[in-house]
């Protein structure tokens, strides 16, 4: 069976203008060897979790936010290769759970002086990066598309570093170009005057704008509605919503309603839905469900996963840790779920946003500078 991931179709919500949100569809991720006496997925298999385990094998999991960066700040000494008890995310766990891309959030501590943002979000970043150069047998970092995919294709799990808080900027855009510069690919919109319940004011529209330029993904999670609206607008590359389900079905505040989750879809955005029991609920089944959900509204090529491991979150049984993701997309694959829309939700719709945001960024650097 063919299990490439089909390009992209709108959903049922998707607007005629959708297209020009995206650059052409990148090549689907080239498939990384079986294990020794592995065989294609087999969709009449009667064991879901064999094949989910099969089908991880090619399209691994890419993890939209890992909170990682700050609990290690507070311990004294860590091995992830090995294995470390203190922490939610290891080398042997990302392995059993078949994560392929682990996105490094960089927020900071809560209650943390606005004037010490930008320190708190370097430091973070700083750690990450030394932590990947003290793992090179089981992590690597990754600064595009392309980068990922060796990553997974070397037996590495990529590290891609975001979300970072958009109050880093103190309101400047050149902080901005510094963080791309170390790295960062992905800022968070919420939580800054100009990023408000009211929307973007011209300086967030600027802001967005340049991060288009310069290949920075825009996350939406905790941005009020009339934000991401205007950034749904807006934005000439994809946004991702790092960490939200199903306002729908649970009304948290960072889950998203569901005309925004069509708008999202429309946009060729991606809804990483989160392993958080706050916001999806107590079991596997209840964020399966949320899946469903956001799958339906926006579209198969809209929606992706992200663990929220070690940012404090408690997490629905079965799901713990990074090594539970086959027993999800078992799940997934028991309801009926086809093979194709689910290598789209664990690798396909990530790498897609990622390859895409890329791809405009050389284009708009070509046109102008900052």
């Amino acid at each position: 069976m063919d299990l490439d991931p089909p390009r992209p179709q709108p959903s049922a919500h998707a607007a005629p203008h959708a297209a020009p949100h995206t650059a052409p569809h990148p090549d689907p991720p080239r498939p990384t060897p079986s294990p020794r006496g592995a065989t294609a997925p087999d969709p009449d298999r009667t064991d879901p979790l064999e094949r989910a385990y099969v089908l991880l094998a090619r399209y691994p999991v890419a993890d939209g936010c890992s909170g990682l960066p700050r609990v290690l700040r507070e311990l004294p000494w860590y091995d992830l290769q090995l294995g470390e008890s203190a922490v939610a995310t290891d080398v042997p766990r990302l392995r059993r759970g078949r994560v392929g891309a682990l996105f490094c959030a960089l927020q900071p501590p809560d209650g943390l002086a606005p004037d010490r943002a930008l320190a708190a979000t370097l430091e973070q970043l700083d750690l990450a990066r030394a932590v990947v150069a003290a793992h090179p047998e089981g992590l690597r970092l990754a600064r595009t598309a392309g980068e990922v995919l060796d990553a997974r294709n070397c037996g590495r799990v990529a590290v891609v570093l975001g979300s970072a808080t958009a109050a880093a900027l103190d309101g400047s855009l050149a902080v901005l170009r510094v963080l791309r510069s170390l790295g960062l690919r992905v800022l968070t919109l919420a939580g800054t005057p100009w990023a408000s319940e009211a929307g973007l004011t011209r300086f967030g529209e600027e802001t967005v704008r340049e991060m288009n330029r310069l290949g920075v993904l825009v996350d939406l999670s905790g941005a009020s509605d009339a934000t991401i609206g205007r950034a749904l607008a807006l934005s000439r590359t994809p946004v991702l919503a790092t960490r939200s389900a199903a306002r729908a079905l649970r009304p948290h505040p960072d889950n998203l309603p569901d005309d925004l989750l069509a708008e999202l879809g429309a946009a060729g955005g991606v809804c990483m839905v989160p392993l958080a029991a706050e916001q999806t609920g107590p079991t596997l089944s209840d964020v399966a469900d949320h899946l469903d959900h956001v799958r339906a509204v926006a579209g198969p090529a809209s929606v992706g996963l992200s663990g929220t491991y070690d940012t404090g979150a408690a997490h629905p049984q079965g799901l713990a840790d990074a090594s539970g993701y086959p027993h999800l997309v078992a799940e997934l694959l028991d309801r009926g779920w086809p093979e194709p829309d689910v290598a789209l939700l664990t690798w396909g719709n990530v790498q897609r946003a990622l390859r895409t945001a890329d791809f405009a960024a050389r284009a708009a650097q070509d046109r102008r500078g900052p």
